[in-house]
């Protein structure tokens, strides 16, 4: 049995969750902003509690990598480490991306051709995201990249394509194949992180807790640039 503590903050979303063999036992959201400092700490003393009672050990903190909010990612991954090194237990790291694609993959019945993008949004025009297949597989790794009506045109040409996230919905003007399809008010949870912190768990792919550094978004900017200035050349 492989018990194991979740934690996501890399949007303004808060979430924690307990989860025994992938499977949620405990759960805590909130929706009402950037309140990530004020909030997780409670709900992860809330989760720590609820395990107790229930006899359940405590036997790895998962936290979400990003990319996503400097200040979010910051108070999740320092939680994770405290939580790792004060119960000596392993931390895992899941990408944001990877967990909108899962959840959106399981709960969407759609062709098996179809494609996942996921997309976190960083400014303007501007957004991360990856593409997977329908067993999550990464087609295309996650890039910092301007949307425009071209961006996607060698997917959309010969796939149906899901777009989802919070850099989706300022991209339906922009992107209008009839191959497109976008889902509405998709948030990485730290529910959604169950099954890929059980995967990680049982194919022991620990971080190193003292070394363990997220993918901010504050890296966006340097990454364009430097994509622009390569592009340029």
């Amino acid at each position: 049995m492989s018990s194991i503590l979740t934690i996501e903050t890399s949007t303004s979303v808060c979430s924690a969750a307990l989860s025994v063999d992938g499977k949620i036992d405990f759960e805590k959201v909130s929706f009402e902003g950037p309140s990530h400092a004020a909030l997780l700490g409670v709900f992860i003393e809330e989760a720590v509690t609820h395990a107790k009672k229930k006899g359940i050990p405590l036997d790895a903190v998962a936290v979400s990598s990003g990319p996503g909010s400097y200040t979010g990612l910051r108070i999740g991954v320092s939680m994770a480490k405290g939580l790792c090194f004060g119960y000596n237990i392993p931390l895992l790291a899941i990408p944001t991306l990877d967990i909108m694609a899962c959840k959106v993959i399981k709960e969407n019945k759609l062709p098996d051709d179809t494609l996942y993008c996921a997309m976190l949004d960083a400014r303007r025009m501007e957004v991360y995201a990856a593409i997977y297949d329908n067993k999550l597989h990464i087609i295309r790794s996650t890039l910092a990249e301007v949307v425009t009506a071209d961006t996607y045109s060698p997917f959309l040409e010969t796939n149906q394509v899901c777009f989802f996230g919070n850099g989706a919905a300022k991209c339906k003007s922009i992107i209008t194949s009839p191959h497109a399809i976008f889902i509405d008010h998709i948030v990485p949870l730290a529910g959604d992180m169950a099954t890929l912190a059980n995967e990680r768990f049982v194919n022991n792919k620990f971080e190193d807790t003292a070394y363990f550094e997220p993918f901010y978004l504050k890296e966006f900017v340097a990454t364009v640039a430097k994509n622009k200035v390569l592009g340029n050349r």
